[in-house]
């Protein structure tokens, strides 16, 4: 070794010995300047690493190096979209944490996992935002478990995100571990959303509880406890509520005993007999509550708890708030005086018939027990009170909207059985705890009961901002949900900002959902439509389900409208009066839509010109442009709009070249237009050189992204454009705001050196994005342009 390098290798052994007593130069090391902390930095394990950030942020040096190349030789993972991730510390210990958690990654493969001093799961935790729990919920058992009782504090801390992916049917033990998980991380924690992906056969039990803890509905007590002692965090609800209900039993103590001065005169009266009759269905209505798990399943779209409770008990819809709770109750004189107190009498009683029916069971609670709820709230109707909001729901829950006759689900079985949002009244007999903003459900068949369910939940879940319902098999349900979404949007604190329906089948059209969903809630943001095929059975609407295309739409907040027609005609009469009620609509996308004449296009464009001026993106997808020239050049003049996509509408299909000349000298005028998306419309290579004429001398054109991509672009084509564009740019003396090309699926594999060279070349003058795409699939799409 020479002379120079004595001493650094002096220092790598001096920095190993150091790095393997850190337990007790911890301190010291983290004053040492900040050269010498640099070189050993990179020889310390990941949690040694993690404690010595904020010495490495006073001596100025960054640890994001060290902690990617960790990434690289251990999680040996390559993402994507690795330039979008801006802290690599958090990206390993987040995935770290979830390895070890899920038992992929052994701790003792790599000295620098390995540190005795540390446990993996505790010490990661604080940095984990995300966390994913699948297959039998092996990980929600672990994070449960008495051990890792400090590691689900931290993740109550720090977790926002909450997924389930690949879920199987679990045990009783299982199912309590997820309670007590759910329990802490959303009740009394920081999740915010929840998203289930892909379960083909769900367990109906296990995702009504994910559904319903998520919601923010549980019972507190035995299905609670941790290690069988209660949960700390409730204890004080429960102390305050228990002394609110000895003060509620005193005072109907004093009403029963003014009750019975009178009750003798009353005895042969029809209220009394109408009473007598309430009481003894209400036992009923208990019973059923005890009964429901042991009882078979209804099929969908029928709710058999429903018909049953609503047969025994004779009730009035006009009676009381909600139109569900029998009327003998509300009419008792001796509760006239007092209403709040009668209203909170009559919730505590519902609570302690709850409470009595727990105790029945002796001290120790069947498993059961923890799951009778999961049943009640799709199933139960005549336990409990609506909230002080339901006034005016009451008055019309049978309807899906009380202003328009013609709403899908003022007459369907499931919904009017239960009298609208009447299945939230068993949901008051739980505790309401803190509940997420966002739900979403992916590749999750719903059946009837399961609809139900989150029904009743979404309608009164009023801290819900972000809905995505994905690929569910609704089918006729969707009127279903439709109900529950109606019922919470009577709530004024409602903050739904965000609905994202798709699935395969429509079962009605699409416009005729976007313009329901829109007027009930005009404050969304964002609402996306989406479906591929049209059902068959589509016209055959459960009765008294007439259409709501009528319905008026108030002034609406919508920014972004989204709609896939499952090859519907797109019929702009339908379409108007949503675009006149979104006037401050940013981005409209029309997806698969057939186009039945063609004044249709014209009257869109007229449309968005009178009653869309913030209107920013406008995108059509698979619409077949082919014989609409003159409007997709009036598109492209647009004086607002800043992108515009037109993806696989077989723009070229027959245009003539001046067509071309005439897109090209609209886009060179056009100064607003910063992103032009033309994927999939058969440019070719001569299309593509013409193209480069838009960032001529001449142009005032101020485009910035210009996508390509499935155009059965050759690397001769490429190249020719290239040079086109380099000349340009000279002519304009290397001023030019192009700044994004994208080529994904062209035929750049049939002559990788010339692919190699375009490709070069462009990237000194814009960022490229481009693949390895195979173009031999392509072959009779090349042959059908030449």
């Amino acid at each position: 070794a020479t002379a120079a390098e004595g001493p650094r290798s002096l220092f790598a052994l001096s920095a190993a010995a150091v790095s393997r007593s850190m337990g007790a130069l911890e301190r010291d090391v983290w004053e040492l300047p900040g050269h010498l902390l640099r070189r050993l930095l990179p020889l310390l394990t990941v949690f040694r690493l993690e404690r010595a950030e904020g010495a490495a942020r006073r001596a100025g040096l960054s640890t994001q190096p060290i902690w990617r190349k960790l990434w690289d030789e251990v999680m040996k993972i390559r993402l994507p979209n690795s330039k979008n991730i801006t802290c690599w510390r958090k990206k390993f210990l987040e995935t770290f944490f979830s390895n070890v958690l899920h038992g992929v990654l052994d701790v003792s493969s790599d000295w620098r996992l390995n540190d005795h001093h540390f446990s993996p799961l505790l010490h990661s935790s604080p940095h984990v935002s995300q966390l994913t729990l699948c297959n039998m919920l092996q990980g929600a058992v672990e994070l449960t478990a008495e051990h890792n009782q400090q590691v689900l504090e931290n993740l109550a801390g720090s977790l926002r995100i909450l997924n389930f992916q690949h879920l199987l049917s679990s045990d009783q033990s299982t199912r309590r571990s997820l309670v007590l998980l759910l329990h802490r991380l959303i009740h009394h924690g920081s999740v915010s959303q929840v998203s289930i992906y892909s379960w083909p056969v769900p367990d109906t039990v296990l995702l009504a509880l994910i559904l319903s803890m998520s919601a923010g509905f549980w019972r507190s007590g035995n299905a609670l406890a941790y290690h069988s002692s209660p949960c700390g965090l409730c204890r004080e609800e429960d102390k305050t509520q228990s002394q609110e209900a000895a003060q509620e039993r005193a005072e109907r103590g004093r009403c029963d005993e003014r009750e019975w001065s009178d009750g003798e005169n009353q005895k042969g009266s029809p209220r009394a007999q109408e009473e007598a009759d309430a009481e003894v269905n209400g036992r009923r209505a208990d019973a059923h509550l005890n009964s429901v798990l042991s009882e078979p399943r209804s099929p969908p779209l029928r709710n058999q708890a429903c018909e049953e409770t609503s047969s025994k008990v004779p009730c009035d819809p006009t009676s009381i708030q909600g139109g569900s709770f029998p009327r003998c109750v509300s009419d008792q004189p001796s509760c006239h005086p007092v209403l709040r107190k009668t209203r909170r009498r009559l919730k505590s009683a519902v609570g302690k018939r709850r409470r009595c029916l727990r105790r029945s069971r002796g001290p120790h609670a069947d498993p059961e027990d923890l799951y009778d709820f999961v049943f009640t709230v799709a199933r139960e109707d005549n336990l409990g009170l609506l909230d002080k909001n339901s006034a005016t729901e009451g008055e019309n829950a049978e309807n899906w909207t009380s202003s328009s006759p013609g709403s899908p689900c003022s007459g369907h079985a499931g919904c009017k059985k239960r009298g609208g949002s009447a299945g939230i009244f068993s949901l008051k007999a739980a505790h309401r705890f803190r509940s997420v903003s966002t739900l979403e459900l992916f590749s999750i068949p719903l059946t009837g009961e399961t609809c139900r369910t989150l029904s009743n939940l979404l309608s009164s879940w009023v801290s819900l901002e972000n809905l995505v319902l994905s690929c569910n098999d609704l089918g006729a349900n969707i009127f279903c949900i439709l109900s529950g979404l109606r019922a919470l949007s009577r709530h004024s604190d409602c903050r739904l900002r965000v609905v994202r329906v798709s699935d395969i089948f429509s079962q009605m059209p699409c416009m005729e959902l976007v313009r329901c969903i829109l007027s009930a809630f005009p404050q969304l943001h964002i609402l996306s439509v989406s479906f591929d095929l049209k059902n068959p059975l589509e016209g055959n609407r459960p009765a008294g389900n007439p259409s709501c295309s009528e319905a008026e739409i108030p002034e609406s907040c919508l920014e972004q409208l989204e709609i896939r027609f499952p090859r519907e005609p797109l019929h702009t009469v339908f379409l108007l009066p949503v675009l006149k009620a979104s006037k401050s609509l940013q981005q409209l996308s029309l997806d698969s839509a057939t186009l039945p004449c063609s004044q249709e296009l014209g009257l869109l464009l007229e449309a968005l010109r009178e009653c869309n001026p913030n209107l920013k993106k406008l995108s059509f997808h698979d619409v077949n442009l082919a014989e609409h020239q003159k409007e997709v050049l009036l598109l492209l003049q647009f004086p607002v709009v800043q992108e515009i996509t037109f993806s696989f509408c077989r723009l070229f299909e027959s245009s003539t070249t001046e067509f071309l000349s005439e897109i090209i000298n609209t886009v060179k005028r056009n100064s607003s237009l910063k992103s032009l998306r033309l994927p999939g419309n058969r440019l070719g290579n001569h299309r593509l050189v013409a193209f480069a004429d838009i960032f001529s001398e001449d142009s005032s054109s101020s485009l910035c992204q210009l996508d390509v991509s499935s155009n059965c672009i050759k690397p001769d084509g490429l190249l020719e454009f290239t040079k086109k564009l380099e000349g340009h740019i000279q002519q304009r003396g290397g001023q030019i705001q192009f700044t994004h090309l994208c080529l994904f699926q062209n035929w750049l594999d049939q002559d990788a050196e010339t692919a190699q060279e375009a490709l070069r070349r462009l990237k000194a003058v814009c960022s490229v994005v481009s693949d390895s795409w195979d173009s031999s699939q392509a072959f009779a799409d090349y042959i059908s342009v030449m």
